[in-house]
Order: C-alpha cells, then sequence, then structure tokens
C-alpha cells in the first residue's frame, strides 16, 4: 500500500479517547459483538497494552504476564472530527489486527513493520476500533519445515511472522510481548482549496537524495509524482532554488550547492544540516531536513576489509547496539530518544546499531541521530531463523516493510549501514550446515535489490556477522567478537583476532554504582542451554586483572567486590579499544553490546534501565575521545606512545610520560611539544622521550622492576588543559594499589561547579559520589603531579550546592567535599 505525501496538508494524531478492552481469542467478530459492561482500562496511543495495563496497575514489568494469549480491543469514539474526505495513517499495529470504522472493515494488518493509509469520508459520528488478534494461535500454527531452530526465542513460529523477538528471547530481556497501536493513529485531512498545495494531494513516490561530490559541493534531488494538473514549483535549499520539471507523471528538480556545510559525525565534525522546501505557487511548504554527506565501505584490496568512509575520511566507528528506550512502550517520539541519544553522543560514541531482534525505531530517531551527528547501522529485522522466502505472501510483508522502512529514512545523512540482518549466517554455520543452506536468497537476492532500488548510496552487508571463511570468524568482514567476552580469551586476544570490524563485541554484565549483591542473579542475562552467565564472565576479568578469588572475595569482603565489579568490565573495555584504535591495528571499528538495559539488574547496557549511566560508560567514555593517547605493550620492543587527532583542527600539544614507583616517585620522565595534524595520528616509542633505554614495559626484566605504573598525560599547549591520559601496569593492576591521599576542592564558575582533584600518589578507579549531580568523567585514574578538573552536571534545577565523597580501590579512605 503506498504511503502518501500530505504536502500542505492537516495531520492530526488520534492520541486521546482511547480504550482498552482484553477478551478471549476470536470471541468477537465484530465491534457490536463486544458486551456492553466489558471491563474498559485507559489507553496509551501510541503506545502498547503492556503500557496501559502498567499505568492502571496491572501490569509488573519485572514479573511480566503474557499478552500473546487474548484479543485487545482498541476504541476511540471521533465525535470530535469533522465530517469529510479524509486519510487515517496506522504507522504501526502491533501485529495481528483488524481494523474497524463502525462496523466496517476497513483494513486488516498482519505485518508489526508496516504503515498503513485508509481512504475514508468521516461523518464524526464513527468510532474507530482495533482489534489486535491474540498472536499465540498464530505462532502455533505450522509453516514450512525450518532448517535450524535457535535456541535463542522460545517461540520458533517468530520465523512466520513479521513483528519484533523482544519479549520471545529469555535470559536477553524481559518476556514483554509487543501489542498494540506501537506507532501514531493520525488523521491526514487535504489543504483547502484555496490553497495552492491543494491539487498536489496525494502525491507518491517521494524521492530525495542529499550526496556530496567529489569537490565537496552539494547535489540534492527530489521528485515525486502527483495527481492533479501541472503547477508553478520550486525547490529551494540554503538560498538556493530550482524549478521542477514535470514530464506529465512526475515532478522532479535537482540542486548543486558548492558552498555547502558537509555532514559529518560528531568526533569529526558538525552535523550540519538543511531545510529543503517546495515552493508552490510562491507558498512555501517544509519537505525535509538533511545533510550533504559522500559514504562508501573500503572492503580492502583482499575483500576482507571493512572501513566506513564518510566525506574521504576512514572514521573509526564506536558505539554500542541499540535495544530500546522502554520494552513496554516501545516510544517513537522525541522525548522517549532524546535523553538516551545525548547519553551516546556524550560518551563519544559515534555509531548506534539497531540489530535485527528490536524494532525499526520512529523518525525522531533518526532525526536526533542526523542532529546529534551518530551514524546508525541498520540491521532490517531479521534474526537467526530460517525465514520462509518461498512463501510469497511472506515475501509481500518483507518488501512492503523494507521499502517503506528506506522511503522514511532517506533524507537521514545518519543512516550509514543497511544490514540484512543478524546472526542468521551464524547461526546455521554454528550448526553444522554447508553455506548453501544458510546463505539465505532473502540476505543475498532480495534484500539487496530493494536496498539498490531505494538507497543505492547505502552500503548493504548481507548479514552480522559475515564475510570470513566461516560466518563468526573475526578476521574477516563483519564480525561479533566475544573472545574478550564471553569466551574469557585473554586481553591479548583483542590484537590477535585481527578483527576488521565488530556490529557487536564486549558483553559483560556491568554494574551501576548502586548496584548491591541483594537481588542474587535477577537481570544477569544469560546465553540459552549453558551452566555459565556473563556475571561469571566478569568474575573471570575480576580475577584476571585484579588477582583475586572472586568467589572469596564475595563472601568475605562483599563491598570490596562490588568496587572492583564496577571497575573491572571499563578496564577491560578501555583496553580492548586502545588496541583497536592505535595505528596499525586491522580494526576499523567496534560496538558494543549493549547500549541500554533493558530490565533492572547489572545487564549488559553501559546505561542502566533509568538512564543513569554505569561506571563501564564513562570508561567508554575515555575510550572514544577524538583527542586520545594510547599505550601499546610491544613486548621486547618496548612500550609504544599513540597519538590521535580525528577532529578537523591542527592541535599544539605537550606530551608528558613518567614512570612511578610506589605510584608516588617518577624514576624516569619526559617531556615533548607537538602539533598534531587534524585527522592523523603520531607514533612514539616511549624511550624517545627519556633519551636512553628503560624498561619501560618490564619486557627485560633486568633486576626487580623499578617501577609500577606508568602515565602518559596529553595537554593542550595553550590552555594546559588536560585532553587525555593512558595509563600501563607493567605488573599488573594488583601490583599498583595505593592509598592515595586525595585533595579535592569544589570550584564554581557561573552556574556551574566543578571539583579540582589532586593526589600525592597513584590513585586507582577513583569514585565520585555526589547526589543530585553526574560527574563528567568517573572511575578514571589519578595520577600526582596534576589537578584534575571534572564537572558536576546538576541532574536537576533543585540541586544545590555539591556535596560527596570520593574514594579509590586503593585504599579505604574518604574524602568528602
Amino acid at each position: 500500500m503506498s504511503l502518501l505525501i500530505p504536502i500542505g496538508s492537516k495531520t492530526s494524531l488520534l492520541a486521546e479517547g482511547w480504550s482498552l478492552a482484553l477478551t478471549e481469542p476470536g470471541a468477537h467478530t465484530l465491534p457490536s459483538d463486544l458486551p456492553t459492561d466489558l471491563e474498559c482500562l485507559p489507553a496509551i496511543v501510541p503506545g502498547t497494552v503492556a503500557a496501559a495495563l502498567e499505568a492502571a496497575g496491572r501490569f509488573d514489568r519485572d514479573n511480566p504476564e503474557p499478552l500473546i494469549d487474548r484479543d485487545a480491543w482498541y476504541r476511540c469514539p471521533l465525535a470530535g472530527e469533522a465530517p469529510g474526505p479524509a486519510i487515517l495513517r496506522f504507522a504501526g499495529l502491533a501485529t495481528v489486527a483488524e481494523v474497524f470504522l463502525g462496523e466496517t472493515l476497513i483494513l486488516s494488518s498482519a505485518g508489526m513493520f508496516e504503515s498503513h493509509d485508509v481512504a475514508v469520508e468521516l461523518t464524526g459520528t464513527e468510532t474507530l476500533s482495533i482489534c489486535f488478534r491474540a498472536l499465540k494461535p498464530h505462532l502455533e500454527k505450522a509453516g514450512p519445515r525450518a532448517r535450524w531452530r535457535p535456541r535463542l526465542m522460545n517461540q520458533q513460529g517468530l520465523r512466520l511472522i513479521r513483528t519484533t523477538t523482544l519479549g520471545s528471547m529469555p535470559g536477553w530481556c524481559p518476556e514483554v510481548h509487543a501489542v498494540g497501536p506501537w506507532r501514531p493513529v493520525s488523521v491526514i485531512r487535504p489543504p483547502a482549496s484555496s490553497s495552492p498545495a491543494s491539487h498536489l494531494l496525494p502525491a507518491r513516490e517521494f524521492a530525495v537524495s542529499a550526496t556530496l561530490d567529489e569537490r565537496g559541493s552539494g547535489l540534492l534531488k527530489v521528485s515525486f509524482a502527483f495527481d492533479g494538473p501541472p503547477r508553478d514549483l520550486r525547490l529551494v535549499c540554503n538560498g538556493t532554488e530550482a524549478r521542477f520539471a514535470n514530464d506529465g507523471e512526475r515532478y522532479s528538480a535537482e540542486l548543486r550547492l558548492p558552498a555547502i556545510k558537509p555532514w559529518w559525525p560528531h568526533t569529526h565534525g558538525e552535523p550540519a544540516l538543511y531545510d529543503v522546501i517546495l515552493q508552490v505557487d510562491g507558498e512555501g511548504f517544509p519537505l525535509v531536513r538533511t545533510g550533504f554527506r559522500s559514504l562508501k565501505v573500503d572492503r580492502g584490496a583482499d575483500g576482507d576489509d571493512f572501513a566506513v568512509i564518510v566525506n574521504g575520511e576512514k572514521i573509526f566507528c564506536r558505539g554500542a547496539v541499540w535495544t530500546s528506550a522502554d520494552i513496554i512502550k516501545l516510544p517513537g517520539g522525541r522525548a522517549g530518544y532524546e535523553p538516551w541519544l545525548r547519553l551516546a553522543r556524550d560518551a563519544g560514541m559515534n555509531m548506534i546499531r539497531i540489530p535485527g531482534i528490536a524494532t525499526y525505531e520512529g523518525p525522531e530517531f533518526f532525526a536526533l541521530c542526523d542532529e546529534l551527528g551518530l551514524l546508525v547501522w541498520q540491521d532490517l529485522m531479521f534474526a537467526n531463523f530460517d525465514y520462509p522466502v518461498a512463501d510469497p505472501d511472506f515475501m509481500i510483508h518483507v518488501k512492503t516493510e523494507v521499502g517503506q522502512f528506506l522511503s522514511a529514512t532517506q533524507a537521514s545523512p545518519s543512516l550509514a549501514v543497511l544490514c540484512g540482518g543478524s546472526e542468521i549466517y551464524q547461526q546455521g554455520a554454528m550448526l553444522g550446515l554447508p553455506e548453501r543452506i544458510w546463505k539465505s536468497p532473502l540476505c543475498e537476492e532480495t534484500l539487496p535489490a530493494l536496498a539498490a532500488d531505494c538507497r543505492p548510496d547505502l552500503p548493504y552487508v548481507a548479514n552480522s556477522p559475515s564475510g570470513g571463511a566461516l560466518p563468526f570468524y573475526p578476521n574477516a568482514g563483519v564480525a561479533h567478537y566475544y573472545g574478550v567476552g564471553a569466551y574469557k580469551r585473554p586481553l591479548e586476544d583483542a590484537r590477535r583476532a585481527n578483527i576488521r570490524f565488530a556490529a557487536e563485541c564486549l558483553a559483560f554484565s556491568n554494574l551501576s554504582d548502586s548496584e548491591t549483591l541483594v537481588g542474587g542473579k535477577s537481570g544477569i542475562p544469560r546465553d540459552a542451554g549453558v551452566d555459565w552467565d556473563f556475571e561469571d564472565v566478569r568474575d573471570h576479568y575480576l580475577g584476571k586483572l585484579y588477582g583475586v578469588d572472586p568467589q572469596t572475595l564475595r563472601s568475605q569482603q562483599p563491598e570490596r567486590y562490588l568496587a572492583l565489579s564496577r571497575a573491572v568490565t571499563g578496564e577491560v573495555m578501555e583496553a580492548a579499544f586502545a588496541e583497536w584504535r592505535r595505528p596499525g591495528s586491522t580494526c576499523n571499528g567496534a560496538l558494543t553490546f549493549t547500549f541500554q538495559d533493558v530490565m533492572p539488574g547489572p545487564g549488559w547496557g553501559v546505561v542502566d534501565v533509568d538512564r543513569t549511566p554505569k561506571p563501564a560508560w564513562f570508561a567508554l567514555k575515555r575510550a572514544f575521545r577524538p583527542v586520545q593517547i594510547l599505550f601499546a605493550d610491544e613486548g621486547t620492543n618496548g612500550l609504544d606512545i599513540h597519538l590521535l587527532n580525528e577532529t578537523p583542527a591542527d592541535l599544539p600539544l605537550v606530551l608528558e610520560l613518567a614512570c612511578l614507583r610506589d605510584g608516588r616517585m617518577a624514576v624516569v620522565s619526559g617531556r615533548r611539544d607537538l602539533t598534531l595534524v587534524s585527522r592523523s595520528s603520531e607514533s612514539i616509542a616511549s624511550t624517545d622521550l627519556f633519551g636512553a633505554f628503560f624498561d619501560t614495559n618490564y619486557a627485560y626484566r633486568f633486576g626487580p622492576p623499578s617501577h609500577d605504573v606508568t602515565m602518559a598525560r596529553l595537554k593542550h599547549a595553550q590552555t594546559r588543559e588536560i585532553l587525555a591520559e593512558a595509563f600501563h601496569f607493567p605488573l599488573g593492576r594488583a601490583h599498583a594499589m595505593h592509598d592515595a591521599e586525595i585533595t579535592v576542592s569544589v570550584v564554581e564558575s557561573g552556574a556551574e561547579f566543578w571539583l579540582e582533584l589532586s593526589s600525592d600518589g597513584f590513585a586507582q578507579s577513583i569514585s565520585i559520589e555526589c547526589a543530585d549531580y553526574r560527574a563528567s568523567d568517573n572511575g578514571f585514574h589519578l595520577a600526582p603531579g596534576a589537578i584534575r578538573r571534572i564537572r558536576l552536571v546538576a541532574l536537576s534545577k533543585a540541586a544545590g550546592r555539591p556535596q560527596g565523597t570520593i574514594r579509590s580501590l586503593g585504599g579505604d579512605r574518604t574524602t568528602r567535599f
């Protein structure tokens, strides 16, 4: 069903006056069949049954009840709607739904991800009813025989129905089923007959393209089909306009913009955006807001590489895998997305991946990513299953949903990679099936053909992971890398694996600052059918990095265990990204699994379910800095220092290096002034700063070790601001636990507060606790010899003067401010 473009029309949301009633499956065919005494609850639209029940105190998201075994009736009287022609737009119905205007069936929908436009004649007396049929009977229907059955999902029938797998993955997320009008229901009215746009509704097959050529000029192309007589139309952008040509079937126009600012990921420049206006006989109508960028993927001479190139620059993509802004409400508006996406940007992420186990997000998601400079890796909503590609009805839904998604996002410069789905190839290959079985025509033929037709500018990836001798080998193409992580490989495996691009990696049970041991295993993710969970993975690295037995520590010193547990996952992440971002690494990007939790407890997310950043979030913020300093232990080749500048400006810098004995005494040190050119890197052997041999990484072991920590600090040469720091532990972190005395003062600057911290010795993993404020950095190491300034961001307007405490892993001291 073709979506219409409401040029000059009036769109109003049907968001008020809805009620919800739950009935037995198939008990009622028409709205008039419903009993008059049926219990009805206020309903939230857009929203879900779970959200309505939760608002009424009838649903516990921590202990959810099934929602796929009943029919859900939504009803809304249209008494406030003026009589006349209109289009009813249903942007998303989850999942098998029937829509009635009065007693007349006007729409049947069988796919959660499709939008529908229905032309109607309103009288102002009707009631709009939507019945969401119980999904369970549909999931139990027999379909074409599957060649494999994934253990991840507990409903194998999901492969036959176009709906999300969220809620059907025990151990991964709560079993909250998506049912209801999860995307807006709206009424579109044609423009008044006196409006210049009155004869342009309905316009169809809208196409827009905003690109950047090799010379840096923008090229904007817009076209659409129309019903009505020819009109005088003009395309306007950035003060330049062009007249639309009319060939009798389509209007089309093209603008060349030589002075346009390119759109960049925020780590590399400004995400510049421009309004595109359609003028109809002199009256302007906004079409889209877009940005101009060139985009491609460099797969290398051997075809095994995967590097995202934006505006001619290779971008090291770093970020996380998105889950859901709220698994109950499945929000699609700006208010639901913005706090999350700003946290992603604030952490230095420049890419978010929407995986095939989730849902397509709404237009505001991409609008915000456009504004914030976040690239989006978009899986199409296919994951793990052997899908029935020979079923023509199934494929009709696939083509409709994918076509609509690509059309809706075609003006978004943030959309960077389109992927055929998640772990379909891996699932089949890991079960020992031959390539001809798991390499599906869905991902190899149908989906790339749709992408090429709708979005030829987007790189397409058949599946995530894919590309190596086996799809899950990380040394070619796109990887899901859990060598460091679930497979408990040593940190050195981050280099040994020769990753090209990790579309997901580094999953741990990440603790928040407020996490305790009271909840036991609640909220800790695990894979189906295994005898371990991701707390066990975290404990493994806790033992390796800090030289303790996790279980003994947990039973005898639970607070110490929690403190180390909060720090360790971030330490592992920082170490891995230092390896992957160094010059000479094969890795071009890595996305952690996951960005946010979907339930309370120490889940995979680096942000808690209540939008509170965890210590791992701060670790990633340090690891993702556009201006960065890294250590690389090269064994008998010494300790190398790598400097990175991804920004568009040259930077005058001061590099300081010191090796500390007992965390305090500098046994050797060095300093260098330099200018780091825009979008460049520089590598320096540590001994170059000393002027003579020094066993910085304790590789040669001539005698007892002379130091336990090496510190490198990068300062701006003019402002003296500390831009980045790096630390190396030649004897391991356990040997660098020092009971340092930390001095702190609170500085007020305008309406902002800052902490100024200094230490008499090396303090490992500083923890700042300050009610009503969020520190700009937390969990960082503090070295002597400089004052570290930490901004305190107020979490509410009612926040008073900051008060709190500071601790480190090295001792029991508490510093109060």
